[in-house]
């Protein structure tokens, strides 16, 4: 009974429950334009951010967009609280130099959200699969039609075994490590420019949480889109459709039929979702934060 008050007292509880909800807020304000984001990626024939979404919501419905949702949000709080939690651990553990009643440095900001992007991606790798295997059902791109994530999860499995579920992990850290690395620096760095000293005083404005969340979205996508093009039609392929033999193997033949455009297919959409959803996440994460240290 006194579990929660006492892991709520620590800064690890606290840092733990608002990097769930962060993560919760990140999801729902996101994931229509995530979807776009992925069909675009995986064939150039769907056509633009706006004949996609019209064609999508004409043919399945509104919910069509959310189609795959329940797997990352069903992990999402777990995954985001890690995130956050560990962040916290590492950046700290970077910069010994600096007192614990001080913000730790922009390096070790930097190195803390390496080691985060590394470690969390054993979790999202194969969270990832299952959402992007959803989002192409019914596109002709995809040849399950199971229905959920717990039935592609099994059919993974069953076909394809523990090889098949982490299917992607070494091009997702690829992805993550240094994103999360360029994600944590940028928020931490614009949010002390928006409002000189709020890193220790944590009295910055909604906006510049808003802000400061949004653009730390936007750089590490734009730093990490070209991996995420080639992630994605890694995870898509299944025992029955394999096309590439390996991440250069992808990277080679994507270039030659499409050109070098096909890194970038999409980046819109990606950036413009990554501002909302990264917005949301980090305003969340403080506020929730900021409420529990007030409650305590």
């Amino acid at each position: 009974m006194d579990f929660w008050p006492e892991y709520l007292a620590s800064s690890w509880g606290r840092e733990f429950v608002a990097g769930g909800i962060g993560g919760i807020a990140g999801i729902i304000s996101g994931y229509p334009l995530d979807t776009i984001r992925i069909l675009q990626q995986q064939n150039s024939n769907f056509g633009s951010a706006f004949t996609i979404l019209r064609n999508v919501v004409a043919k399945d419905g509104p919910v069509a967009l959310y189609r795959g949702m329940a797997a990352p949000l069903a992990s999402v709080t777990f995954q985001n609280a890690m995130v956050f939690q560990i962040y916290a651990v590492l950046s700290r553990a970077s910069c010994t130099s600096v007192s614990s009643n001080e913000p730790p440095s922009l390096k070790g900001v930097a190195l803390g959200g390496v080691g985060t992007g590394a470690l969390q991606s054993m979790l999202l790798s194969p969270v990832e699969l299952v959402k992007i295997r959803l989002q192409l059902q019914n596109t002709g791109q995809s040849s399950q039609s199971e229905k959920g994530p717990v039935r592609v999860a099994k059919n993974i499995w069953r076909n394809e075994g523990f090889r098949g579920i982490y299917r992607g992990l070494g091009i997702t850290v690829l992805r993550d490590a240094p994103a999360h690395g360029l994600y944590f620096w940028t928020y931490e760095y614009t949010r002390e420019k928006l409002h000189p000293g709020c890193r220790k005083s944590s009295q910055e404005s909604l906006n510049t949480m808003l802000i400061a969340g949004g653009l730390a979205g936007v750089s590490s996508w734009f730093f990490s889109y070209p991996l995420d093009v080639i992630k994605t039609r890694l995870q898509a392929q299944s025992p029955s459709s394999l096309k590439y033999k390996g991440i250069l193997d992808c990277l080679t033949k994507s270039i030659k039929e499409e050109g070098y455009i096909v890194l970038c297919r999409g980046l819109g959409t990606a950036v413009s979702r990554a501002f909302v959803v990264n917005g949301a996440i980090f305003s969340a994460y403080e506020i929730t934060l900021r409420c529990l240290f007030f409650h305590n």
